[in-house]
């Protein structure tokens, strides 16, 4: 069972007499090796399961993995077998079992990244309709839209007023019928 007392920050720091033995150093350490896991781990697995599936701990020689959904988890299953006796045989020899357990913040992250890409996708097709004719609003339409301002709160007002400006002059002529 843990210790679930509370205890003096001096114990987190390190002193002379403690040194590489604090408990800052030993998560420190434990992160540290985490991190070359990791590198190690993705290096063994396709590139398809590197932005969904990360190593999340190592403790009582079980690797736990982390996936982003069930699907990825399946797709990574697949793969256990050559990954288990590849890092028995180069990385962890005490290795018993790989663990797997569903992330969905992984799939958070990529779901970020996959807009920012559909955003510039969607940029670089808008640089191509470059050639189209671009849309104009009429003189009519900016009349309405004025008319339409006068009868409006202030804030969509100037908004209003601001849109029939597009049109160009037909915008000074309704801004004078009133």
């Amino acid at each position: 069972m843990r210790d679930n007392r509370p205890q003096s920050l001096d114990t987190l720091f390190e002193d002379e007499a403690t040194v590489g033995k604090s408990p800052l150093q030993v998560i420190q350490k434990h992160a540290i090796a985490l991190l070359k896991l990791n590198r190690a781990v993705l290096s063994l697995l396709p590139a398809q399961l590197h932005p969904w599936c990360r190593v999340a701990n190592y403790r009582k020689q079980i690797l736990v993995l982390e996936a982003g959904n069930a699907s990825w988890m399946t797709r990574l299953r697949y793969e256990i077998p050559t990954l288990r006796s590849t890092l028995r045989s180069e990385i962890l020899p005490s290795l018993s079992s790989i663990d797997i357990k569903i992330n969905p913040s992984l799939m958070v992250k990529y779901d970020n990244n996959a807009q920012n890409i559909a955003k510039s996708s969607v940029e670089v097709s808008n640089n191509d309709n470059q050639d189209l004719p671009k849309r104009q609003l009429t003189h009519e339409s900016a009349e309405t839209i004025m008319m339409l301002a006068e009868r409006s709160p202030k804030k969509l007002k100037r908004k209003l007023e601001r849109l029939a400006a597009l049109a160009g002059e037909g915008t000074s002529t309704a801004k004078n019928k009133r």
